[in-house]
């Protein structure tokens, strides 16, 4: 063990770390537990720092029956290198295959024995493992979800299995042009940054992924202090970490002190590729169009402000472009903004999905709205609704266990903290329309990608 240098701080005086871990005068580590909110819309929120640097996050909601319990993981397909390419989502469906206390259908069938349900996603900057069961069934959940994510096998035949399985999958996604278009536009903007890959990988990367690569990654990735465990339900804060401390004895994951992972850092920002059209021909009977720019990270305090921009331009069925496009001149069956935020980057971007011979009077609408927006600002109405929306949105998000349950785990793992409801509904009530036309100028007037999938030459849209 290594030396430190004595400190006359309050808090080393009481051995407490900077990461929060309490250091009794034995030097033994001890979890830490502090209470984050008691809110009037929910239940009692409390965080527990165990030794180890995993981070265990409650909210108490007594009158639920039910609890959702997640394990994330802050892991995704960014933190992959080009060879790796779908390494992050080939381990979430690896981890499920058998552990060494169960094989896969023990997995399954324990959880679904009792009603319960479990399933798991891997995004670019965090991968999540949950369930929901009855709340007498929690400890069970606890002990299957954190074995299958602290001490899987990865069976070489397993690798096999699963490796056909995504490969199947990543062929499935490409016959979905909704959905290429939007891995389209994010490769048009940050190009061979990891941002700009699929999630899944690629066949080329995928095929070629030995089980010792994903091991490796496992390992490496999979640490206590990168992970953040959440439950929202009728449950005991104390009872859950017991829990969680008995699941995980003698795993992987039962190490040495550690400080938990910080947040990602902002900087420095991904450098994006400049404003371009990219084309996948392809036979279709619809037309997908997106068309956008980078945007804010997650962070920028203009993200409330956003939040009210997007909803106005094409949040819902009131929006201008909703409004525009489909109510008034029937051009596309589906047509909506939106914005990805990342730590260090983001975008903004309008979809539609129209015949393929509507496609032009559709961006010459969008990039009409656009300018409008960018050189006129929106109405004082238009921002009372936009709020509204955001605020409704929110709160009705928040009427089950699952999404409490995300709430808490996002709010550790990306923001470093867990903004109350109150707060955030205040931020988004303090954005002015000087704020909202701000944004709006500096964001809608920036050069815009344009991303297509549908019958055309690559040349079709050259001259756009």
């Amino acid at each position: 063990m290594s030396r430190t240098r004595r400190s006359s701080s309050p808090a080393a005086r009481r051995g407490v770390t900077s990461s929060g871990i309490a250091r009794p005068a034995g030097g033994a580590a001890r979890a830490v537990t502090r209470t984050l909110s008691d809110d009037p819309l929910g239940g009692t929120v409390r965080r527990t720092v165990l030794p180890s640097g995993l981070r265990v996050l409650t909210e108490a909601i007594p009158a639920m029956r039910s609890v959702s319990f997640g394990i994330w993981v802050a892991v995704g397909s960014r933190d992959e290198t080009g060879p790796q390419a779908g390494a992050a989502h080939f381990l979430e469906h690896l981890l499920f295959k058998g552990t060494n206390k169960r094989g896969a259908l023990e997995i399954s069938s324990e959880i679904e024995a009792v009603g319960g349900e479990t399933n798991a996603f891997t995004t670019k900057e965090y991968t999540c493992y949950y369930a929901r069961v009855l709340d007498e069934d929690l400890p069970l959940a606890i002990d299957v979800m954190c074995d299958l994510v602290a001490d899987s096998v990865l069976a070489a035949p397993d690798v096999e299995t699963e490796r056909g399985v995504i490969l199947e999958e990543i062929a499935m996604h490409d016959d979905e042009p909704g959905d290429e278009v939007h891995d389209l536009f994010a490769r048009a903007v940050y190009g061979d940054h990891p941002l700009g890959r699929l999630i899944s990988g690629t066949e080329e990367t995928v095929t070629p992924m030995t089980r010792r690569q994903i091991q490796s990654f496992y390992r490496r990735r999979y640490t206590a202090p990168q992970i953040v465990i959440a439950a929202a339900g009728n449950l005991d804060h104390a009872a859950v970490v017991k829990l969680v401390r008995q699941a995980l004895r003698g795993t992987p994951l039962d190490t040495d002190p550690a400080a938990p992972a910080p947040h990602r850092s902002a900087t420095p920002a991904v450098r994006t590729r400049p404003a371009a059209t990219v084309v996948e021909p392809k036979e279709t009977e619809q037309a997908h169009v997106i068309l956008g720019c980078p945007g804010i990270d997650r962070l920028d305090e203009r993200r409330f402000a956003l939040g009210v921009l997007n909803n106005v331009l094409g949040g819902g069925m009131s929006s201008r472009l909703f409004q525009e496009i489909r109510e008034q001149r029937g051009l596309a069956y589906s047509v909506y903004s939106y914005a990805s935020q990342y730590a260090d980057s983001g975008l903004f971007a309008v979809y539609a999905g129209c015949a393929p011979g509507k496609v032009d009077e559709v961006l010459d609408l969008t990039r009409a709205e656009l300018a409008r927006v960018a050189a006129t600002g929106i109405t004082e109405a238009e921002l009372a609704r936009g709020k509204g929306m955001s605020k409704g949105s929110f709160v009705l998000g928040l009427e089950d266990t699952g999404s409490r349950m995300s709430r808490l785990a996002k709010g550790e793992l990306l923001y470093g903290n867990l903004m109350p409801v109150d707060e955030l509904l205040a931020r988004v009530d303090a954005v002015t329309l000087d704020d909202v036309n701000a944004l709006a100028a500096d964001l809608l007037g920036r050069p815009m990608s344009l991303a297509v999938v549908g019958p055309f030459d690559e040349s079709a849209f050259a001259a756009r």
